[in-house]
């Protein structure tokens, strides 16, 4: 059995209500991928899964509370360095898996060159394709993101939304975890149509997360 990430742990916690106490503070993990990193805030407490040669006191010295502290941009800037990469400040949505299977979306291996799944293999491992059988409007990607739990991202056709078919395919990718697992959907704030159809899939704000890899350290 694979040992549950620290992180995953406190994400799977915060979908049943019960997230980190919201003392103002922060402290960190291991990370949970070999060359992407992560802050993750929580109400009132920040989690930050940095490289090991960022110690402790360099951390403090960036006044990283959980309060917002850690959301402040030279804190990321400072861990990335002027040549890394940051990723967007992204909402953290959780939702537990309905099990079964799917009812609409079938695996669809040959969508994994869509620039969707690129960028979900450079970012999180296991990753698999998912569309709907008949044409390519929406691609659905799986895989283990943030903490080591199952990840979904996704994108619809611009030709394709304004019906709830996001709305309904995101729910029925619930079915592709078991019913006592969580799943995680990263959705940035101003992606508004994105969020309100994860919203009424069923997911709920639990964190907020923003990725960086700093220079040097992969691809």
């Amino acid at each position: 059995m694979t040992e549950t990430h620290p992180l995953g742990v406190l994400l799977s916690d915060a979908l049943d209500g019960a997230p980190p106490a919201p003392d103002g503070g922060w402290h960190r993990e291991k990370p949970w991928h070999e060359s992407v990193f992560g802050i993750v805030t929580f109400t009132g407490h920040a989690v930050f899964c940095v490289p090991s040669e960022v110690d402790d006191a360099e951390l403090a010295a960036m006044r990283p509370d959980g309060f917002g502290g850690a959301a402040d941009p030279r804190v990321i800037l400072a861990l990335a360095g002027a040549g890394g990469w940051i990723d967007s400040l992204d909402v953290v949505l959780g939702a537990r898996g309905s099990g079964g299977r799917p009812s609409f979306l079938i695996e669809r291996p040959e969508l994994a060159t869509h620039p969707r799944a690129q960028r979900a293999a450079g970012l999180r491992t296991a990753v698999q394709v998912y569309g709907e059988p008949d044409h390519d409007d929406a691609v659905f990607v799986m895989s283990r993101g943030i903490g080591g739990l199952p990840e979904l991202s996704f994108e619809i056709s611009p030709d394709a939304r304004g019906d709830g078919l996001g709305r309904r395919l995101i729910a029925d990718a619930r079915g592709l975890v078991g019913p006592d697992e969580p799943l995680l959907v990263s959705v940035t704030p101003g992606n508004v149509a994105s969020l309100r159809a994860t919203l009424a899939a069923g997911f709920r704000p639990i964190a907020s997360v923003q990725l960086f890899r700093p220079e040097g350290r992969g691809d």
